[in-house]
């Protein structure tokens, strides 16, 4: 838009009062243009001219517009030895396609080139000039025909200028290749359809930026550009793809005064000294940045990376004493620098033109050689001579003037130029070429020289594709891009106090690898302490463990470092999310891996596991001592008395209760969670049945011993005794079977308890079953309590009765406790309450019922008779 308002006066201007129309007067044969523009400009004539626009001037004055005489022409002024150079590259590769037999053969191309002043007038101006033509007037013959206007145009420097050009110049279809503007917005086809350039738009420059960027991990930066259409668009570009990136943040963003303003450059400044942004890129012109460091100077604002675009990077006015030690170290984005033999040797034949004195023609060789010689053409200002001013004789020694101009080191916008000139005289050539009959355009027509139109050489410009001398493939894309290449540049400070640019790598794009990054990082000067690459990021990076938490109102490089919570890990360096480990994974202390999960469950090689397998096994070998004992004295009265195959019976099942619990000790599995709680079970209905019907034979001797009473005997014979155990064993069987047919004990990983930690345990499957299991138990202890309860105080001298109560208070008492305790403990130490009932009650229940008789027949033998045994009965009767 800003281009647009410039040239919107301007054309209403020139087109309302028809500035360079021809006009033709009935009263005299002639075609006169209505004003000439006086323009500084170099010519030479052709079959085919091209045209040029090169900056040869830094500024311009314009005189003041009071309108009461004819204004003056714009006057330029601060000769740029190096845009001459650039002009006079393009003089040297037409010179060059003229003496190429092969490359446009019996065609001699001319050129006129302009000078436009850093400004968007006389830019504008000089654009026109070579549409048109400039001859003032014209003598006609039939109709009104002048010099041939150029086929092409080879400019501008701006891209400012280059778009304003562009918007005018491309109404005739006339081909513009740029070899110094690389705005983006240049790219658009539909509004710059005959544009093209050599250099590589801002987009891959801005994207080569990021490369760097990425390279030394500078993820936190400053932006400065210019004013104009080039730093504007730049910005754009370098915030979008910095954004889709990913891999930085502005620090700020700042523009760059057109003109000297100190008090916005001192604002710009401060922040950058004040900004946490060790890294500055800057997309702007020399005079910006000439600028811009002198504030940086009285500033004295030093550990900065610049970064320069190429637009500055290989300029020489900033390589002084006074900005390098704040400069040295510059990483910046060059234009591919070339080889063109012979362009010395060339520019040594540059001689004045004694017959152009005026502006028109090869002014600007005159203008170069007054600069470089510090002399005027005669004839002289006033008072030059009095002043003791040299006269320029045309012959003075141009190469022992140690001219900048003849530097050969750094032709980089020159290589432009020279293969913008080659692209128009081979898309020249192939139109030439052309075979009649098989042309591009209408009916298979071809271009003839006498009769070419620009729009016809725009079609062979976009095909065009050769290779330059220094190897180079030079085509165009279809917006008119060029195959991208840049060198990337370092300031080097020499001890000396000179200043050395140094290529330490390039990027470029490839058809086959795409965009490629090379840096050297070993060439690189750094003007820091230690000589490495400084660290610019607004936080440190987050270490594996911890993720990034973004900071409330800030960009996104700046965060905290938050560790994982427990069961999470990061194992990359600036992780955004922490991730949870598998089920059966935890994090490790550093939270940086998933280590396997620690295992819990009742083993055999735990304290707690030793212990209570010690216990059981001591509780089975005394089951075997007793029983043992009860074998070798199966004959005594003690052992008799009622019923020893009972007692028999049930020292077996009191064994297999001590080593039942042993299934409860080790890693759960499916075949030990079934088997424990129905071996429990029924083991322990077993144990208990027998005390059952011990307490019930003992009721009816007594009954039986009444008058009358003999009769209850008789159900009670061992045959009784047996079915009675065996029924009442058989239905808690049932009630297991039923349980694992239905839903049966499984085991577990239990992660509820511990969240580092699996449990492994054994889940019951049914409550209900597991409910009932234990209640039958239950029922069958608190009935045999009760019948042995009634059966205290009998009258025996040894009443096993009362035995058998305390044996079932100590197994009720146990077993009313483990009900609380077995739900309220986690994980093994529900097992060990199991285990640790188990044995509690078989250990009772051994010592309650057979402690005592142990104790008659080993240590009383005595009262090991059935005299003794009887004889309370005796005596009360």
């Amino acid at each position: 838009m800003g281009a647009f308002a410039i040239i919107l006066p301007l054309l209403l201007m020139l087109f309302s009062s028809s500035f360079f129309l021809p006009v033709l007067h009935s009263y005299s044969p002639l075609c006169k243009l209505w004003k000439t523009f006086n323009l500084n400009g170099m010519h030479m004539e052709g079959d085919v001219v091209l045209g040029g626009l090169f900056e040869v001037h830094f500024s311009s004055v314009f005189p003041e517009l009071s309108f009461t005489s004819e204004p003056n022409q714009p006057r330029c002024q601060g000769f740029d030895i190096l845009g001459f150079r650039h002009a006079y590259t393009m003089a040297f590769a037409i010179n060059e396609i003229n003496k190429n037999s092969d490359l446009l053969p019996n065609v001699t191309l001319g050129y006129s080139l302009y000078d436009n002043c850093g400004a968007l007038g006389i830019a504008f101006r000089a654009s026109l000039s070579l549409a048109s033509g400039q001859e003032e007037q014209i003598i006609l013959d039939g109709t009104c025909v002048g010099s041939n206007p150029v086929l092409g145009i080879v400019g501008d420097s701006y891209s400012t200028f280059t778009i304003a050009t562009s918007d005018v110049i491309g109404l005739f279809q006339l081909p513009i290749v740029s070899y110094y503007s690389t705005c983006p917005c240049l790219s658009d086809r539909k509004r710059f359809p005959s544009f093209f350039r050599t250099i590589p738009s801002d987009t891959f420059q801005v994207r080569a930026m990021i490369q760097i960027l990425n390279h030394f991990s500078w993820t936190w930066v400053g932006l400065l550009v210019s004013d104009d259409d080039y730093g504007l668009h730049a910005a754009r570009s370098f915030q979008s793809d910095l954004a889709k990136s990913g891999q930085g943040c502005l620090a700020y963003t700042e523009i760059l005064p057109w003109r000297n303003d100190p008090t916005e450059l001192r604002r710009i400044v401060n922040l950058i000294k004040t900004s946490t942004a060790r890294v500055v890129i800057v997309f702007a012109h020399e005079t910006h940045m000439i600028h811009l460091m002198e504030e940086v100077v009285k500033q004295n604002v030093t550990t900065l990376q610049w970064m320069a675009s190429e637009a500055w990077t290989a300029s020489t006015v900033l390589h002084t004493p006074h900005f390098m030690p704040y400069l040295a170290g510059t990483l910046g984005i060059a234009i591919r620098r070339g080889e063109m033999p012979g362009l010395r040797e060339f520019l040594l034949q540059i001689r004045p033109d004694p017959n152009y004195n005026n502006s028109y023609g090869n002014s600007l060789v005159k203008q170069f050689w007054e600069y470089t010689f510090q002399c005027t053409f005669a004839p002289a200002p006033a008072g030059w001579v009095e002043a003791e001013g040299a006269l320029c004789t045309g012959h003075e020694d141009l190469e022992s003037a140690g001219t900048e101009l003849l530097d050969m080191s750094e032709l980089r916008p020159e290589y432009n130029v020279y293969k913008a000139v080659y692209a128009l005289a081979y898309a020249l050539d192939d139109m030439l070429r052309c075979v009649p009959g098989t042309g591009p355009f209408s009916g298979n027509s071809c271009a003839s020289i006498q009769r070419m139109e620009p729009w016809q050489l725009v079609h062979y410009l976009q095909k065009v594709n050769f290779t330059t001398s220094f190897g180079d493939i030079v085509s165009f894309n279809e917006n008119g891009d060029v195959l991208p290449i840049y060198d990337i540049m370092n300031w080097q400070w020499l001890p000396d106090g000179k200043t050395k640019v140094h290529g330490v790598g390039e990027v470029k794009r490839s058809h086959s690898k795409g965009e490629e990054l090379t840096i050297d990082e070993n060439k690189i000067f750094w003007n820091s302490e230690p000589k490495e690459p400084p660290r610019s990021v607004c936080s440190e990076s987050c270490p594996p463990g911890t993720r990034m938490a973004r900071k409330k109102g800030e960009p996104e490089c700046c965060f905290d470092c938050v560790p994982c919570s427990e069961g999470k890990i990061s194992n990359e360096t600036d992780s955004n999310e922490c991730t949870s480990c598998p089920e059966d994974y935890w994090s490790n202390a550093r939270h940086d891996r998933c280590v396997p999960k620690k295992t819990e469950f009742l083993s055999f090689h735990e304290p707690l596991g030793i212990c209570l397998t010690t216990t059981s096994l001591l509780g089975t070998f005394l089951c075997a001592v007793v029983l043992g004992i009860f074998i070798h004295h199966r004959s005594t009265p003690m052992v008799r008395a009622n019923n020893s195959e009972l007692s028999f019976l049930l020292l077996v099942s009191l064994k297999l209760c001590f080593l039942c619990s042993l299934l409860f000790i080790g890693r759960p599995k499916l075949w030990t969670c079934q088997l424990r709680h129905a071996g429990f079970g029924i083991i322990f209905v077993l144990s208990v049945s027998c005390i059952l019907v011990k307490t019930m034979v003992v009721l009816a001797v007594f009954k039986a011993s009444k008058p009358g009473g003999g009769a209850v005997l008789k159900w009670f014979g061992a045959m009784q005794q047996r079915g009675t155990v065996l029924v009442l064993t058989s239905v808690q069987a049932s009630i297991c079977t039923a349980w694992l047919v239905t839903s049966p004990p499984t085991p577990h990983k239990n992660t509820l308890y511990h969240n580092d930690k699996i449990v492994y345990e054994c889940v019951v499957g049914s409550t209900v079953g597991f409910a009932v299991l234990l209640g039958y138990i239950g029922l069958l202890a608190i009935l045999s309590f009760l019948l042995a309860f009634l059966a205290r105080n009998l009258p025996d001298n040894f009443n096993e009765a009362k035995l058998i109560t305390f044996s079932m208070l100590i197994f009720c008492a146990v077993w009313v406790a483990f009900i609380p305790a077995y739900v309220n403990s986690p994980g093994k130490y529900a097992d060990a309450v199991e285990v640790f009932a188990i044995l509690a009650s078989s250990f009772g229940l051994l010592m309650a019922l057979f402690g005592p008789k142990c104790y008659i027949i080993l240590l009383r033998p005595e009262r090991n008779t059935k005299k003794a045994i009887m004889g309370r009965s005796a005596t009360k009767s």
